[in-house]
């Protein structure tokens, strides 16, 4: 496989000038070698320095693969069950009430049934939770104490909180926080070493900023410090990493569980899971937000049914000029998408570090990233 970087690298930078675009990385790589790497931007730190494949964004739900992973080893593992109710190792999700909706006086109205979930349908996002900002119910009843359903389990694809508690059952079956069992089982195994839920001192030099658009359309910047040390790890969207560290997961995803080492990282049935439809004739993969300042609304494939895997959208077709039939991807609210093509044996990430997610400007760099990609690679 080869590709000529330059034309990329120019349509990238190119790319990023026209939209706007204050940081950006692009990475493809094959199973066994990276193919090229485009950046964009500046980090005006203590010393300023040029965006690159070693700086450090925050990916947010970039990170739901890696808990999907790490929860499909402990199901190898024999230590917990996809279709057993989740309440066994997590007890809080025992027992949930439906949101209805509200009665006149603003009261929230609940079902009389209450449901228990699985992690099958926590995995796959048919467990029925939501975002705040993804569902009208959910936004309006936020400050719930206790987890509630705004749909009932296995019946839809609802975008939320479901890979968080699968953090918690992560933690619950293994003994140890998100963190600890991460690094043990899967980013030290992968030379992941840029990865984690926390910006170390000495690492906040190479951290992007995070900048958020105004009603009138300009992205500001917002004070760059380092991020605190999180209450808690979070499984749906609580990592920090690199184009190079992503690449590296990706990659092993290409090789049906092996890193680049050999050491197999997780088992071939485990990524078998991971690459094929888990949802039947559900519809997956299209968000209408509700909170439009945080994010647009989401269709990553116009026109066309997606569905879930363990762990990621997968579209049944092609996209046009881009990524093959059976790709696996997703992203992070903060603009940072990847894709998985095993079809063609090759990975891209995109990072940028602004919302609200999938804006216009973003989603064109993405387009437009994607089509160089397929366009260059030979």
């Amino acid at each position: 496989m080869r590709t000529v970087s330059e034309p990329i690298s120019a349509v990238f930078t190119d790319a990023a000038e026209r939209y706007k675009i204050p940081a950006a990385v692009g990475m493809a790589a094959s199973t066994d070698r990276v193919l090229f790497t485009c950046s964009y931007g500046r980090i005006e730190s203590h010393h300023s320095r040029p965006v690159d494949s070693r700086s450090i964004f925050a990916v947010a739900s970039m990170t739901k693969a890696i808990t999907s992973a790490a929860a499909l080893q402990l199901v190898e593992r024999n230590l917990v069950e996809l279709d057993a109710p989740v309440c066994d190792y997590v007890p809080e999700l025992g027992d949930l009430p439906l949101l209805e909706g509200f009665d006149d006086a603003g009261k929230p109205r609940f079902s009389q049934t209450r449901y228990n979930v699985t992690l099958r349908q926590l995995l796959t996002h048919t467990a029925g939770f939501a975002y705040s900002w993804s569902h009208p119910l959910a936004l309006r009843y936020r400050t719930a104490d206790e987890p509630f359903l705004i749909s009932a389990p296995g019946t839809r694809w609802d975008y939320g909180t479901s890979i968080d508690w699968v953090g918690k059952l992560v933690e619950s079956v293994s003994n140890e926080n998100l963190e600890a069992y991460f690094q043990r089982t899967i980013l030290q195994p992968l030379d992941m070493n840029d990865t984690g839920f926390q910006v170390l001192p000495d690492q906040f030099d190479r951290l992007v900023s995070f900048y958020q658009r105004d009603a009138s359309g300009v992205l500001t910047e917002a004070p760059r410090v380092l991020p605190p040390a999180p209450a808690w790890f979070n499984g749906g969207g609580g990592l920090f990493s690199t184009a190079e560290d992503y690449v590296r997961f990706m990659q092993m995803i290409l090789r049906r569980g092996r890193a680049a080492d050999g050491e197999q990282v997780l088992p071939e049935a485990v990524v078998l899971a991971m690459s094929v439809n888990q949802v039947g004739t559900l519809r997956a993969g299209r968000i209408e937000s509700v909170v439009l300042e945080r994010s647009r609304h989401v269709d990553f494939h116009p026109g066309e049914i997606d569905r879930h895997t363990f762990g990621f959208l997968m579209n049944d077709r092609a996209y046009a000029g881009g990524r093959s039939a059976g790709s696996l991807g997703w992203a992070g609210i903060r603009n940072t998408f990847y894709w998985i093509d095993p079809a063609r044996g090759i990975a891209a990430v995109l990072l940028m570090q602004f919302q609200p997610f999938c804006d216009e400007a973003a989603m064109n760099m993405l387009r437009e990233f994607e089509r160089a990609v397929y366009t260059h690679i030979e």
